[in-house]
């Protein structure tokens, strides 16, 4: 692909250097060279081609990395990535030892912090801001947050905590789906207009200057300009959350429109107070397919881009959780649904479409999600909240406090439990059977099947008793052996060796692939399936302690591990055999998700290499 002048763009300093002409070249080769990028590797489509020219813009007026630039989440900084000398490992992006789609300090200093979770930009750009007027610098701190990010109470939490006296801290507001402050006709937008001008500030800044220094009445008279100004703006704008926390208020304003912002943004910068620029973009920007339905290009897997994102019919976990609990719902009308903005992710959008007045998207509030759940579970309903691992761990003080100490039946659906590959540290899923195993009655249900899923998920419903949470992997499942049916027993066995493989989930079919493959070799071991990882039983104990050899394979971090678990509970016991334990250390970087079972040795070559080393020691 011919680059004319993306190629050369290999700083900030090098944007800065191109006429207006050049810039917006410079944008429709970003958009191309993105959509190629994405389209192959997979990613966060719309957002990014949506945050073009706002990015570019920023780049323009502030001085990276001099001034602090944080992307909320990082779902618009493909651009970012671009203009900051990663053009040439752009085609990386997503892949094993490539980029990551999000910002990664590692990989460039202008990327200030990892952003993978959303809300938390403007937590971290204030912190900055306040480090900068410790060290008496100039220099400016900026978020960049997407209007979803405000459906998170931590940019509440932040705005709160600005004064008015925070200079050089800008907060930038992509609104590319809702309004967040509605005006009402032409006077309003003429007025919004010459807010944003350079020369009004110019003369604001004199008035006040003048009004101070009149003696004896200067302040009483700049109190009383303050005060009408302030009523006259409440008559014709509406209420505006942002300027009642302390924050002056420009816009909305084009977000394509890259002189306007540079404009805007170079007054923000010189303000001697804080700043919310409100942007309006349209996402998916450039690629039709993406505008029209950007929901659908919000996060994409390979495709065509001469077609297109295509329906994707298979079968997955989150599929068939999201169908199974419709069905269930239709015969029980105390099930109720939450998620917090995940509705299609989590596989609920048939229920929302049957269930409505039983379907609660929360936005991104999966504290209030759990501690919401655990009330309507109060009042006598059977609560579901279907939330990410990754994202479950913003509620781990709420199922302590809110659901687990009052004993109520709330039941977490958690998805993409394990590894999930491209999205990198951020959001694999090995915390979850860690921190909700150390909490005082709460039962996890891990379904290695589409099948287990259901059963386990049907018996769950029928009389819900405590917190109990069922995790499933990311995508689809390979089929185990027909026998490897759940029952309502916490564990099952398999095979009749004196060598236990232990594990759970998906990866028990690698583990009943490994036993076959080792019969073939005249090993003989058993696979010990545990279909509730906890509370973990006296009764799996002792059946464990009557084996000479034990290795666990676990996609989960070893810190708190069923593994660990399990070990101590056996030393208690006076085990003598051979004690194995495989399982996750450390945060795992993006590659396929068989690239990372690999790497901790949870694939079933590992399994049967292992056991062939343990029982050659017997011998």
């Amino acid at each position: 692909m011919d680059q004319k002048y993306l190629g050369k763009v290999n700083s900030p300093e090098d944007l800065k250097k191109l006429n207006s002409e050049q810039v917006t070249g410079l944008c429709s080769e970003i958009r191309d060279f993105m959509l190629k990028t994405v389209s192959e590797n997979g990613g966060h489509l719309a957002s990014n081609l949506g945050a073009v020219e706002l990015t570019v813009a920023l780049h323009k007026v502030f001085s990276s990395p001099q001034d602090t630039i944080v992307f909320d989440v990082g779902h618009q900084c493909y651009t970012h990535k671009l203009l900051t000398g990663r053009y040439n490992e752009f085609t990386s992006l997503r892949k094993e030892n490539g980029i990551s789609g999000f910002m990664k300090p590692e990989e460039s200093p202008h990327d200030p912090f990892i952003t993978g979770h959303s809300s938390t930009s403007v937590s971290s750009a204030f912190g900055v801001c306040k480090a900068n007027q410790l060290l008496c610098s100039n220099s400016c701190s900026v978020a960049v947050l997407g209007d979803g990010a405000l459906t998170g109470g931590m940019v509440y939490e932040a705005l709160n905590n600005v004064s008015k006296k925070d200079k050089h801290l800008i907060v930038v507001l992509n609104d590319n789906k809702m309004s967040i402050s509605k005006n009402r006709g032409a006077l309003s937008k003429h007025l919004s207009a010459i807010r944003t001008r350079r020369n009004y500030f110019k003369f604001k800044n004199s008035v006040e200057r003048f009004l101070v220094k009149i003696p004896l009445i200067g302040h009483g008279l700049y109190t009383l300009a303050f005060k009408l100004k302030k009523t006259l703006k409440s008559m014709i704008y509406d209420s505006n959350i942002f300027e009642s926390l302390g924050f002056y208020y420009m816009g909305p304003v084009d977000g394509h429109d890259i002189d306007r912002m540079t404009e805007i943004f170079t007054i923000a910068k010189d303000y001697g107070k804080p700043v919310l620029v409100h942007v309006k973009t349209i996402k998916g920007k450039g690629y039709i397919p993406a505008e029209l339905a950007p929901g659908v290009y919000h996060g994409v897997s390979h495709f065509d881009p001469k077609f297109g994102v295509l329906s994707q019919d298979g079968t997955t976990f989150s599929k068939v959780f999201g169908d199974v609990l419709s069905d269930i719902a239709a015969k029980d009308n105390k099930v109720c649904a939450i998620t917090a903005a995940m509705t299609d992710g989590t596989g609920l959008t048939r229920f929302a479409s049957e269930f409505k007045d039983r379907f609660f998207d929360v936005g991104i509030a999966e504290e209030h999600a759990v501690t919401f759940s655990a009330a309507l579970a109060k009042k006598g309903f059977k609560p579901v909240f279907a939330v990410y691992s990754t994202f479950l761990q913003r509620g781990y003080d709420q199922i302590i406090h809110d659901a687990a100490i009052a004993k109520l039946p709330l039941t977490l659906a958690v998805d993409r439990a394990g590894f999930v590959g491209s999205d990198g540290e951020t959001h694999q899923g090995l915390f979850d059977v860690s921190f909700l195993s150390s909490v005082p009655g709460v039962t996890v249900y891990a379904p290695a099947d589409y099948g287990e899923l259901e059963n386990m998920l049907r018996c769950r419903l029928k009389s819900p008793e405590g917190v109990a949470a069922i995790r499933y992997p990311r995508g689809g499942a390979e089929k185990i052996k027909e026998t490897a049916v759940y029952s309502s027993d916490v564990y099952s066995v398999y095979g009749d060796g004196s060598t236990a493989v232990v594990t759970y989930g998906t990866l028990t079919a690698y583990a009943l692939a490994a036993m076959k493959a080792l019969e073939t070799d005249g090993i003989r071991i058993s696979v010990v399936k545990l279909n509730i990882v906890c509370p973990l039983t006296d009764d799996l104990i002792n059946t464990l302690m009557s084996f000479d050899n034990i290795l666990t394979f676990e996609e989960g971090i070893l810190s708190g591990s069923v593994s660990e678990k399990i070990a101590s509970l056996l030393l208690q016991r006076g085990y003598k055999g051979t004690f194995k334990i495989n399982a996750v250390t450390g945060f795992v970087k993006q590659a396929s998700v068989s690239s990372q079972q690999k790497q901790f040795c949870l694939d079933k070559e590992s399994m049967i290499r292992q056991v062939k080393e343990v029982t050659k020691l017997e011998h």
